[in-house]
């Protein structure tokens, strides 16, 4: 796939932004921000979805140390229920863009929209997270920080076996949901969760 190169911005104060969690039945949908430094490289970067959980953890902190500046975000289960997972997804990148330490002139944003509320012009990046690396580490610390999140959460309510499906639809996980109901964490505005608070 091809690298993506800004034809709109060539300066280095650029952010890629990604989220993760929009696809399981719980918890938050988690966002980053990431500045890279141009000056301290990080090598392996790449979406973290193709990453093992051992190398994200190894990136997850070297980008925390390398970066120019890093912002972590998410919107909680009430806004998802609310607004719905895309809107929610939006607002999650537009504050993690917001939390930055140093300001961004431009944005990176993975996938085929853009958030309104950013505080910089931005580019939306289709499989940005393989083809920027900006946006390849805002993808390792969402996911990381949001895997991270679930699996705490799971040693509190062992039952629903948070720390295997990290709250994606497993049979496993809905049979929890079935035999144990279901937690504060749980999008009720979701399908299979919905069906189970219907009964059918």
């Amino acid at each position: 796939m091809e690298p993506f190169v800004s034809d709109v911005y060539l300066g280095s104060l650029l952010a890629g932004v990604d989220e993760a969690g929009r696809g399981p039945l719980a918890g938050e949908v988690v966002a980053a921000a990431v500045i890279l430094d141009p000056n301290n490289p990080i090598e392996g970067l790449a979406d973290s979805k193709k990453l093992s959980e051992k190398k994200r953890e190894a990136l997850f902190d070297e980008i925390k140390q390398k970066a120019l500046s890093y912002a972590i975000a998410s919107a909680s289960v009430a806004e998802i229920d609310e607004l719905n997972i895309l809107h929610a997804s939006m607002l999650a990148m537009s504050r993690a863009v917001a939390a930055l330490d140093v300001a961004p002139e431009h944005a990176l944003i993975d996938g085929n929209r853009i958030p309104k509320a950013l505080i910089c012009p931005a580019e939306a990046v289709v499989k940005g997270d393989a083809r920027h690396q900006a946006i390849s580490a805002a993808s390792i610390l969402a996911k990381v920080s949001r895997d991270r999140d679930i699996v705490a959460y799971g040693q509190q309510n062992p039952q629903y076996g948070f720390e295997k499906h990290k709250g994606y639809p497993t049979a496993v996980h809905l049979q929890a949901l079935k035999d144990h109901g279901l937690t504060p964490l749980h999008r009720r505005s979701f399908g299979p969760v919905k069906r189970i608070i219907e009964g059918s």
